[in-house]
């Protein structure tokens, strides 16, 4: 599983964003779940792990007090999540997660992502079986042994747990994410976290070669620049 999150990683970051798009998507994201949950990041443990995360990616604040503010207003705009599924160049399975407050345009902005790069859109369910949806927590560290003891203690679910270049990654089921962080800094103090997220992971990667790698970063920077979309998941393994 930790090569896969690593494939994933490295291939995203071919694909990263310009600042500004970064920014739009954490803020809509802050919106939503504070609107959702409560502007409180003490009372909604949901929006205190993702203004956590936004930090670590050097979103200004001002851009979350902005998000949060617009949320206790109540007004606004009303998001909604979609997900769309399906197959990518050299047949890899890709997951997209969007925010919408218009499901018609953004499918249809999606759709033609696909259908411009020879892609194929699936129906829901269609590749999402071939992924776990995984909470991941990485940290400095080189004890794992000390790691899954504590969350063995916390009672975890502990899908995998490895230790690679002083970085402990750790696996969990998605429902088990805050309560595997909470195990962990209750056991070791407060640890700075380099990745602290919830995200669908590859059971199994798939090699794109050929031409089809140049195709495949097209159809990665065409749905990046779809104004709805928050994240992309893949299996594709591409070239060193």
């Amino acid at each position: 599983m930790g090569r896969a999150f690593q494939n994933r990683k490295e291939s995203m970051a071919k694909t990263s964003d310009a600042k500004a798009k970064v920014y739009s998507r954490y803020g809509r994201e802050i919106y939503v779940c504070a609107k959702t949950g409560g502007v409180e990041p003490d009372g909604n443990l949901a929006l205190r792990s993702l203004m956590d995360r936004a930090k670590k990616d050097q979103v200004p604040s001002h851009v979350i007090d902005k998000a949060l503010d617009k949320a206790k207003g109540g007004a606004g705009e009303d998001y909604s999540p979609a997900r769309y599924e399906g197959f990518g160049p050299g047949n890899c399975m890709v997951i997209v997660e969007c925010l919408t407050d218009n499901p018609n345009r953004t499918f249809g902005d999606v759709r033609q992502c696909f259908t411009k790069c020879k892609c194929k859109i699936g129906s829901q369910g269609s590749v999402a079986h071939m992924f776990d949806h995984s909470g991941i927590l990485v940290y400095a560290g080189d004890d794992e042994e000390a790691a899954l003891e504590a969350l063995m203690e916390a009672d975890v679910e502990v899908s995998d747990i490895e230790c690679e270049d002083g970085k402990i990654t750790v696996f969990v089921p998605n429902t088990e994410h805050y309560k595997a962080k909470t195990a962990l800094t209750d056991a070791f103090g407060d640890i700075d976290f380099d990745v602290d997220e919830i995200q669908f992971v590859p059971k199994e990667s798939t090699p794109v070669a050929g031409d089809d790698v140049e195709v495949f970063d097209k159809f990665m920077g065409m749905l990046n620049d779809c104004d709805d979309v928050q994240n992309i998941y893949h299996n594709a393994e591409l070239p060193a």
